[in-house]
């Protein structure tokens, strides 16, 4: 599994609330993203939001890129900080 993070700053909590219900609302990601999976994590205290896109392969990652980074600003959550890629080396969920 390949992750893509996406960090933002400056985020608005009436756009990153609509981002979500987009999100919760759609049967998949949008025409040229090979994402399995999404997760959007928001710290709103300090105004940020750190977004967890999951991909089968590296090719699919890669494939998504240029959708990914053409994405209108308007239809992101605030001002893009950082973007980090790689595979996932570990992934430890435990059940309470």
């Amino acid at each position: 599994m390949f992750m893509r993070v996406v960090r933002f700053t400056d985020v608005d909590q009436e756009t990153i609330e609509s981002r979500v219900a987009d999100i919760d609302s759609s049967e998949g990601p949008p025409d040229g993203i090979k994402a399995t999976g999404i997760q959007v994590i928001v710290d709103r205290d300090q105004g940020t939001a750190v977004v967890l896109q999951f991909f089968d392969s590296a090719e699919d990652m890669r494939d998504s890129e240029q959708a990914l980074d053409s994405m209108d600003p308007s239809d992101t959550p605030g001002t893009r900080a950082s973007v980090d890629r790689g595979e996932v080396m570990a992934d430890m969920r435990v059940s309470r």
